[in-house]
């Protein structure tokens, strides 16, 4: 079951695609952070969701919002993506333990051994104020995004 909204979002240290590591209380006071989970990089639905936030970035990351995306690929691999694709923003790896911050968030697909395709926003407090789950195959619609981002800001 994912974390709630109004729940304080759990705390995590992971490794971005440059091997650096990011904790989400880095922003807390200072930025709303939307926190994208994938299953797979180099997969079809996973790189058309990320290829809109790479050529929207401007609306994820800026003074008020960061984004932090997040799957169970080692940061070798989100190395290898982001040159690829230029992404320019964090690819974090949940690699080891495996999945642990997905599971602790309520979306680690045991029997994939993935993340699900799920989407948290989480305020300056560190409070979720948005959650989505969708199914494994089908790509979420950004403009719930944006709304929720607008709404944090706005409050």
């Amino acid at each position: 079951m994912p974390i709630e909204v109004g729940a304080q979002a759990p705390e995590f240290v992971l490794r971005d695609q440059n091997n650096q590591e990011v904790r989400l209380s880095d922003f807390q006071g200072k930025q709303t952070v939307l926190l994208v989970f994938y299953p797979l990089a180099f997969s079809r639905v996973c790189q058309g969701e990320l290829c809109e936030v790479r050529d929207n970035l401007n609306e994820y990351v800026n003074d008020r919002v960061q984004v932090l995306t997040v799957s169970v690929d080692s940061f070798f691999a989100h190395k290898a993506w982001s040159i690829q694709e230029g992404f320019e923003f964090p690819l974090l790896s949940d690699f080891w333990p495996h999945g642990a911050v997905a599971a602790e968030y309520g979306v680690f697909d045991a029997v994939r051994g993935t993340a699900q395709r799920a989407t948290f926003v989480i305020d300056r407090e560190g409070v979720v104020r948005f959650a989505e789950v969708n199914q494994m195959s089908v790509a979420r619609d950004q403009e719930g995004w944006r709304k929720a981002l607008a709404e944090v800001s706005a409050a």
